[in-house]
């Protein structure tokens, strides 16, 4: 007999914050789940793509993730890429799940909108998600990737949270190679925590006396407009007006503490190129009108070492999956159904397209404005509380709902059917090296942190 509660299974692509959710939902409810994961470790942008200066933050939901993912009924296959390990078509039509979920994020950068831009990767243009990788992996003597220099008055087109913290590195390394020069050891969560102006304070220093220019971000609509704190869709003009006073005194705060600033009404128009490299951008002025950016006649030159784009992340493409544009060709968005996978559901940021960890742990108008401040690192909270953000359970209960009835309104699975599924999962663990059980994988010795 199939084990009590698991006479229907069910996948779910990626096991980072969202797909550890509904994981746990699932596995609650009686479900067993297979959760595949491209990766060793299953916490996604937590790992790689929150700058490592949230040590608190990083290691909750490191122990958040890992409980969810030890759960009876949940099986984990590491080093598992959907559509290149194992075909999609397959694990949908041909394993015998019941449902499969995408819950693989956005790590694909939004390409910079300028034609031919890509011809310069690594010659003076680098994209968000590889530099912040390389930023955390700087202190690793074994990082394999490539670790481009972080270079003062850097040029960094986007806007939001994301492109804060590509500046905040920036500004913070800078800053700290500086005071090493002058004999100042300060570690990098020290600086960010303390602030730039307090830190050089403390050692009677000014931020003029080092010399730093910073760092700039290019966003094309206002400073307002930034997307920090959401605005509810009915929220009145007095509800408006507020969250846009509230985005301005957050930017004017993070501008102060971390030394870098804000050009508004500025889109990327072309790249300055010379002898063969990256040497600025020209941007083209903008204005909004009823809400949109419209582009202006008037256009400026800005030259600088690097330009970092950190204008989103979106989903990678899955072979096998229909695209419309840059997210998938979603029939039913509410819950990430595709038309010609009538048992595929999908969770989190590979439907919304936004690949930031804010975005990742509950939509950006449930956030609250305190809880951004403290993300930033403007807020006069303790650092610890950086930990205390809540996932968006909503909208996974919503969908472990759906998939819970979509499962039991399937036949259920009999033993042989239910015996031959899990010896393709098992055959998978053993393959990439899988003991079956999670905390030694994590860390031998016993640390996931």
């Amino acid at each position: 007999m199939t084990q009590q509660g698991a006479d229907q299974v069910v996948a779910i692509i990626g096991g980072a914050t969202a797909g550890a959710e509904v994981a746990s939902r699932l596995a609650q409810r009686g479900i067993q789940v297979v959760v595949f994961e491209q990766n060793a470790r299953p916490f996604g942008k937590i790992e790689d793509g929150l700058p490592r200066w949230h040590e608190a933050l990083r290691k909750k939901e490191y122990g958040t993730i890992s409980t969810k993912l030890s759960l009876p009924l949940v099986e984990y296959v590491p080093n598992t890429r959907i559509g290149r390990d194992i075909a999609f078509e397959d694990l949908v039509n041909g394993w015998g799940f019941t449902s499969v979920i995408l819950a693989n994020g956005a790590w694909r950068d939004r390409p910079l909108p300028i034609k031919g831009c890509d011809d310069y990767l690594n010659k003076g243009l680098i994209y968000q998600n590889a530099f912040v990788i390389a930023f955390n992996h700087a202190e690793d003597p074994l990082w394999p990737g490539e670790s481009p220099e972080i270079i003062d008055d850097s040029i960094v087109v986007g806007g939001g949270l994301a492109s804060i913290d590509v500046a905040k590195i920036v500004t913070l390394t800078c800053t700290q190679r500086a005071l090493a020069e002058r004999g100042i050891e300060v570690s990098i969560v020290q600086l960010e925590t303390k602030g730039i102006p307090k830190t050089l304070a403390a050692h009677d220093l000014t931020w003029e006396e080092l010399g730093l220019a910073g760092c700039t971000i290019y966003y094309r609509r206002r400073m307002e407009d930034m997307p920090l704190v959401g605005i509810p869709d009915d929220a009145d003009e007095a509800r408006v007006a507020k969250v846009k006073k509230s985005r301005q005194t957050m930017l004017e705060k993070a501008s102060n503490k971390f030394k870098l600033r804000v050009e508004p009404l500025s889109a990327p128009d072309e790249l300055l190129i010379e002898e063969g490299v990256v040497a600025g951008v020209r941007f083209r002025r903008t204005r909004i009108e009823d809400g949109r950016v419209v582009a202006t006649d008037e256009t400026y030159e800005r030259r600088g070492p690097v330009v970092i784009s950190s204008i989103g992340s979106i989903p990678e493409p899955i072979e096998g999956i229909d695209m419309k544009g840059e997210l998938f060709d979603f029939s039913d968005w509410d819950y990430g159904r595709l038309a010609s996978y009538p048992k595929v559901f999908s969770v989190g940021n590979v439907v919304t397209g936004k690949g930031n960890i804010v975005a990742s742990r509950k939509h950006a108008s449930h956030v609250s404005e305190k809880a951004i401040e403290v993300y930033l690192g403007v807020s006069e909270d303790d650092p610890e509380t950086r930990s205390t953000m809540a996932p968006d359970t909503e909208s996974a209960g919503r969908l472990a709902d759906s998939v819970t009835a979509h499962a039991r309104a399937q036949p259920p699975m009999d033993e042989a059917d239910h015996a031959a599924l899990m010896r393709r999962v098992a055959d998978r663990q053993r393959a990439v090296g899988y003991p079956g059980d999670l905390d030694p994988w994590l860390d031998p010795a016993g640390d996931t942190t």
